[in-house]
């Protein structure tokens, strides 16, 4: 654990070394690594990372998975477990040590940033791997390591479009489990992303001529809108899912004409509006409000590129039997919902999706970041028996 926070892999820098020292481990683990490079929008080189075992025969050689074997679980096809290796900035860091990215452990808590989110999952998944006997195995085990989680996701998009291992991996559908923070409950549901920017431009001058030409005159009919979109979003039968806290889409904006001198006329005035979907909920009713009174008001309009919320359907058997291995450690016997995001998004070829790690979303971002040793080594077992459920030989 101590040596994955080391790596200060803040999304702006490269997550290459943590990348490297994760696939040397599983090399010798006996999985076969595929590393994947792109670069990030400021041109930084990252790295995706999927790792895969097979099961072996009685001869010591990879198995044939398109003939049943009859010690695997009725349609076990394997556990792919899924993290993220960069961390949020800790520019800021108020943690014991002064260093965040030296771990410390006081308390029964191990602070050091990433500790939580999520590097504690990572060490438990590959404690577990250490641990295993391989001759048991009896259908694949992939580990799958992401850059630019905490930056858009940017790493599974790529990992979706471009990498081979992961087609492969696809073509299994195994159970996806998704390491994050979630006390070790099992989360069956989470919300996504949409949002838009409007721009208006405007002519930059001296405030004492009459040459320029304020930006934020269009801009101001505009903030109408905006108001009465976010209360929409909050009082709006139609769009509310019970299921999550909160039930809203909370709607969220922002404003900026990028003055930063009284005496000049600003030329560009922006709002950003953003809001959490729902698998019933997408909130496109907002987007194609907002773009026709932008438009009508000669605003530039631009939707981003939303973020899907993840569902899997809580009678999906992977779901109903985590769910079963998880109760001794969370006390839920039901899958919960959550309102972040996760990699599982992207992933949506993938039928069995489940959210399930050690540590608090609580203490994720936080500044004196920390994971309980408890949920730490709650999480080995679980992640143990999870491991056993779905990708080894019964007892």
């Amino acid at each position: 654990m101590s040596d994955l926070i080391a790596f200060p892999t803040v999304s702006h820098t490269s997550n290459q070394a943590i990348t490297e020292w994760v696939g040397d481990r599983l090399r010798a683990q006996g999985f076969e690594c595929e590393q994947t490079r792109y670069l990030d929008g400021d041109g930084v080189p990252k790295f995706n990372l999927v790792a895969k075992r097979l099961p072996v025969d009685s001869l010591g050689q990879a198995g044939d998975l398109s003939v049943p074997s009859g010690d695997r679980a009725e349609n076990q096809t394997g556990l792919a477990y899924f993290c993220h290796t960069d961390v949020v900035p800790a520019d800021r860091w108020g943690g014991p040590g002064g260093n965040p990215f030296a771990a410390v452990v006081e308390d029964d808590r191990l602070y050091g940033r990433g500790a939580c989110d999520m590097k504690g999952s990572l060490a438990a998944m590959l404690a577990v791997v250490d641990g295993l006997d391989v001759s048991q195995q009896s259908a694949p085990l992939w580990i799958v390591c992401t850059a630019d989680e905490e930056t858009g996701l940017r790493g599974a998009k790529e990992l979706a479009q471009s990498s081979p291992a992961y087609r492969d991996l696809v073509a299994h559908d195994p159970v996806a489990l998704i390491g994050e923070p979630t006390e070790l409950r099992v989360v069956h549901a989470h919300k996504g992303m949409g949002g838009f920017r409007v721009v208006s431009h405007g002519r930059a001058a001296h405030s004492s001529t009459n040459r320029g030409v304020n930006a934020n005159v269009l801009m101001i009919p505009f903030l109408q809108t905006i108001l009465e979109l976010h209360e929409r979003a909050q009082t709006d039968p139609m769009l509310r899912d019970d299921r999550f806290d909160p039930p809203t889409l909370t709607f969220n904006f922002g404003i900026s004409d990028h003055a930063d001198a009284t005496n000049i006329v600003p030329d560009r005035s922006e709002v950003w509006a953003n809001w959490r979907t729902m698998p019933s909920v997408d909130g496109g009713c907002l987007m194609s409000d907002a773009k026709a009174a932008a438009e009508q008001l000669g605003l530039h309009f631009f939707g981003y590129k939303s973020i899907a919320p993840l569902e899997t359907r809580t009678d999906d058997p992977a779901l109903v039997r985590m769910c079963e291995l998880a109760v001794p450690y969370c006390g839920r016997e039901k899958p919960e919902t959550v309102c972040y995001s996760t990699d599982g998004a992207v992933l949506e070829e993938l039928s069995h999706r489940i959210v399930c790690g050690p540590g608090s979303i609580e203490q994720a971002h936080t500044v004196d970041e920390f994971i309980e040793l408890k949920s730490l080594e709650d999480g080995v077992l679980l992640f143990q028996d999870a491991v056993q459920a779905f990708a080894m030989r019964s007892c």
